[in-house]
């Protein structure tokens, strides 16, 4: 009997960590990939892997939600595709931050897009 009661705490800690733990993590991330579509924009909408960005670049999530990284939403919530209030314009705020990123990411050595045609691909 003793045994027994032995491993429930053990069965209780596997479900946890195989079935819980993982639902929980999914949650926090967008479907992949992430596409970035700005209505009324000339070049095609953007791809990218939300998942490389955080867990390969190990960039933190204030880095680009930078008004709501405890509960991120979408860019576009915010950024439209006219500036607004204080907010600039999806377009303006994407490149001021992803280029800037990327330029500096090549710089250092490390494969990044810095071309239109690299992250607006038809």
């Amino acid at each position: 009997m003793k045994a027994r009661m032995a491993v429930y705490p053990l069965i209780c800690s596997l479900f946890l960590l195989f079935f819980v733990a993982p639902a929980l993590f999914a949650a926090d991330y967008p479907k992949e990939p992430v596409v970035v579509k700005i209505e009324g924009a000339k070049m095609a909408p953007v791809t990218f892997s939300h998942a490389v960005h955080v867990e390969k670049m190990k960039l933190e999530c204030v880095k680009c939600h930078h008004k709501d990284a405890a509960s991120p939403k979408a860019c576009t919530t915010c950024h439209g595709k006219e500036a607004k209030d204080k907010a600039p314009a999806a377009k303006d705020a994407f490149h001021t931050t992803c280029q800037t990123c990327h330029k500096e990411m090549a710089a250092k050595g490390t494969a990044a897009p810095t071309k239109c045609n690299e992250c607006h691909k038809k």
